[in-house]
C-alpha cells in the first residue's frame, strides 16, 4: 500500500477553518463525495450543514485526508496532532514558509508530520474526480469521470487556469505541490500513475527536487504505457528569480532541464495549450506515436499552412508510395495533385463512401493523419454538412488501425462536446493547429535509454576560473590534445625557441580575453609587443591553422542534474549564435555523435560543399 493512497482516495475528509471548511464541504456536495466530511472548529455547532467538532481528538476515526485552512502556526499544531492520532494525510493551505524566508518554520512543520504525509504547505489543493473527494477551497471546471490525466503543479493558478480548460481533457486529479516539504514531486506523481484509473499526467514545474527519482518516475510511466508531459519554467534567468520567491524552488538552467527530461522519455511542452493538446493525445492513443505523418484537407490554403506551420517542429510529411497514389487516384481523378499534404478538393464532399476511400487509403500508408476541419459554429450555421467527413475519419482509423487526428485550425472552431463525443469512439481531436502540430511532435518524444540516471548533483562549494593556461595543462594531462605553448610573468620572458609560427600571445586573468584586448593572432615573434593591461601572466602558443570548424565543448557541474556536457559553434561568435546542444552524462560516444548532428554547424564538420570531413567517427551513423 501507498503511504498516500488515504489521502488521495479518502473514505472520509475532515475540514479545519470556518470559510475555508465551508468551501470544502460545498465542493464535495456538489461532486458527490460519499464518504462523510468532518468539520471541525472549536466554537462552531455545525458548518455548512454538517456537524462541526470541538477537536479532532473528537472525530469518529482518524481521517484519511484533512484540510487544514488555518494560519501558518496554528497549522504545525494541527498537522502534530493529525500525525499522533494516525490521519491519512493533510493538505496545509497557508502561506509563510521557505518561500516567505521562514524556513526554520517549515522545518517544524516537517517534524510535526513524522511519517504522515502532507501536500505542501503554500498547496491550494487537491482534486480527485474519480471518486468525487475534493479537498478544494474554490471553484473547479471538472467533471465526475471514470478514467482520465492526472494534473499535478508546483504552481497552484496554473493548474487551476488548466482545470478550466473546455477542449474535452478527461481530468481525473488535480494536486498541487506548494513548496513540498514532505511529499516531493516524483512521490506524488507516482502514486497518481499507480491508480489504474490514470492514463497519463501533465506537470507544471518550477523545479525538479530530485532529479533521479524523476528518471526512476520516468522509467516506470514507460514501463506501465502512460505518458508523461512536462511545462519546465525557470528557463530564464527573470523566471528562475519568480519560481525561487513564489514555491523555493530550485530551477535548473533551462538547456539542462531539457536535455534531462529528453533522456528520460519525458515529453516537454511550452505553454498550457500544448499540455492539454498532448494529453489528450496520451490519453487516447499512449506514449510515443509514431513519426510518419500525413495530412488531408480540402484546401490548398490549409495543406501549404500545414506544411508551413510544421516545419520549425521537425515535422515533415513523407511522398505518397506508389500504391497509395494509385488508389487516391481512382477516387479523385486528375486535378487533385496526389501529395502529402493532400488537398482532396471538394468533389467528395458529402459522399460518404468516398470520402471514407480517401481518408483510409491515405491514412494506410502512414503512422497517424491530421484531418483539417473547422466546423461551422453552431449558433448561427448548420454543421450538418461536415458529419460525412467526421464518419470517415472514425471509419478511416478503425479501418487501418492507424492515429486520426482531427484538427480544428483554430481553438473555437470544433466545440468540446463534438470533441468528447469524438473521443467516445476513440478519436483525438486537436485544436488549434500551431498546437495540434506541438502536440504531436511531444508525443513522438522516444522512450528513454533503459536504466538511464544522471550523475548525483554534488553540493555547491566554492570555485575559481582556471587560467586558460591552467585549463590546457589539465586537458593534456588526461589525453586531450592542445596546441604546443610556454608561459610567463611577461611578455620579455616568454621563450618561443622551440614553437613554430605563426603565434597566438594571450594574456592571463581574463574570462573573455578578447573583450579585454588580450588577444593577439597571426605573430610570427614577440619582438616589439607590448604589455598588456591586468594580465595576470601570458601564453603563447602555436596557431592552429587550417580548421574546418571551431567547436565549443564545455562540463558544467548543475545543481539538480548532476553534471552537463554542452558542444556547439565556438569561437568569439559563440553567444550571438547560440548553436548549442546539451547533454545530461553519463553519456555514449554514439550519443555525443548524433546530439552534434542537431547543430547547425553539422555540415561544416561533415564534408559541406566538397570540404573535408573532420576527424569524428562520422562512420558510425547513430540516426
Amino acid at each position: 500500500m501507498n503511504r498516500l493512497d488515504r489521502l488521495l482516495r479518502p473514505r472520509h475528509i475532515a475540514v479545519l477553518g470556518a470559510g475555508w471548511a465551508l468551501n470544502v464541504i460545498e465542493q464535495c456536495g456538489k461532486m458527490g463525495f460519499l464518504g462523510p466530511v468532518w468539520p471541525v472548529h472549536p466554537t462552531k455547532s455545525e458548518i455548512g450543514g454538517l456537524k462541526a467538532y470541538a477537536s479532532l481528538a473528537d472525530l469518529p476515526e482518524p481521517p484519511d485526508a484533512t484540510f487544514i485552512g488555518v494560519n501558518r502556526l496554528a497549522t504545525v499544531d494541527v498537522v502534530a496532532e493529525l500525525s499522533r492520532i494516525g490521519a491519512g494525510g493533510a493538505i496545509c493551505f497557508a502561506s509563510g514558509w521557505t518561500e516567505a524566508g521562514e524556513p526554520g518554520l517549515q522545518d517544524q512543520l516537517v517534524r510535526a508530520a513524522g511519517k504522515m504525509p502532507i501536500l505542501g504547505p503554500n498547496c491550494y489543493g487537491l482534486i480527485n474526480y474519480l471518486d468525487g473527494a475534493l479537498l478544494w477551497p474554490d471553484q473547479h471546471g471538472g467533471i465526475r469521470i471514470e478514467k482520465g490525466v492526472a494534473l499535478v503543479s508546483q504552481s497552484s493558478n496554473i493548474v487551476i487556469n488548466m482545470g478550466m480548460q473546455a477542449r474535452g481533457l478527461p481530468v481525473a486529479y488535480v494536486a498541487c505541490l506548494g513548496n513540498a516539504a514532505v511529499v516531493g514531486l516524483a512521490e506524488l506523481t507516482g502514486a497518481l500513475l499507480d491508480d489504474p484509473r490514470v492514463t497519463a499526467v501533465g506537470l507544471y514545474i518550477e523545479g525538479i527536487d530530485n532529479a533521479q527519482a524523476f528518471a526512476a518516475l520516468a522509467r516506470k510511466a514507460r514501463a506501465i504505457g502512460k505518458g508523461v508531459a512536462v511545462i519546465k519554467s525557470g528557463k530564464t534567468e527573470s523566471s528562475r528569480t519568480a519560481a525561487a520567491s513564489h514555491t523555493a524552488s530550485l530551477a535548473g538552467g533551462g538547456a539542462a532541464s531539457s536535455a534531462f527530461l529528453r533522456q528520460i522519455g519525458v515529453s516537454e511542452v511550452n505553454s498550457p495549450s500544448e499540455l492539454i493538446e498532448t494529453l489528450k493525445i496520451f490519453h487516447v492513443h499512449g506514449p510515443q506515436i509514431g513519426t510518419r505523418i500525413c495530412s488531408l484537407s480540402c484546401s490548398g490554403g490549409e495543406a501549404g499552412l500545414v506544411a508551413d506551420l510544421a516545419a520549425p517542429y521537425g515535422i515533415d510529411f513523407p511522398p505518397v508510395p506508389q500504391a497509395t497514389h494509385d488508389r487516391l487516384f481512382a477516387v479523385l481523378g486528375e486535378i487533385p495533385t496526389i501529395s502529402n499534404p493532400l488537398d482532396y478538393h471538394t468533389f467528395i464532399w458529402g459522399d460518404g463512401p468516398k470520402t471514407t476511400e480517401v481518408f483510409s487509403a491515405m491514412l494506410e500508408a502512414y503512422d497517424a493523419g491530421l484531418y483539417i476541419i473547422d466546423t461551422p459554429r453552431a449558433d448561427r450555421c448548420d454543421p450538418s454538412s461536415y458529419q460525412p467527413a467526421l464518419d470517415a475519419i472514425v471509419a478511416a482509423q478503425q479501418a487501418t488501425g492507424k492515429i486520426a487526428f482531427p484538427v480544428a485550425s483554430m481553438v473555437e472552431n470544433f466545440g468540446e462536446p463534438r470533441v468528447q463525443a469524438m473521443m467516445e469512439q476513440g478519436i483525438c481531436t486537436l485544436l488549434g493547429l500551431e498546437t495540434a502540430l506541438a502536440a504531436i511532435k511531444a508525443a513522438q518524444t522516444p522512450a528513454g535509454l533503459a536504466g538511464w540516471q544522471p550523475v548525483a548533483a554534488m553540493a555547491p562549494r566554492e570555485g575559481r576560473i582556471l587560467t586558460e593556461a591552467e585549463g590546457k595543462a589539465l586537458l593534456s594531462s588526461v589525453g586531450v590534445a592542445v596546441p604546443k605553448s610556454v608561459t610567463g610573468a611577461t611578455i620579455a620572458a616568454l621563450d618561443v625557441a622551440g614553437l613554430t609560427a605563426p603565434f597566438a600571445l594571450k594574456g592571463l586573468g581574463f574570462a573573455h580575453k578578447t573583450e579585454a584586448g588580450a588577444v593577439r593572432l597571426g605573430l610570427t615573434s614577440l619582438q616589439g609587443q607590448a604589455e598588456m593591461p591586468g594580465a595576470a601572466g601570458y601564453l603563447v602558443e602555436e596557431m592552429v591553422t587550417g580548421a574546418q570548424a571551431e567547436v565549443l565543448l564545455g562540463l558544467r557541474r548543475d545543481p539538480v542534474y548532476g553534471v552537463t556536457l554542452t558542444l556547439g559553434m565556438g569561437g568569439v561568435t559563440a553567444e550571438v549564435l547560440a548553436d548549442t546542444v546539451t547533454l545530461v552524462l553519463p553519456v555514449t560516444e554514439a550519443e555525443v555523435l548524433q546530439a552534434a548532428r542537431r547543430l547547425r554547424l553539422w555540415p561544416l564538420l561533415d564534408g559541406y560543399r566538397g570540404r573535408p570531413r573532420a576527424d569524428m567517427p562520422a562512420d558510425q551513423d547513430p540516426t
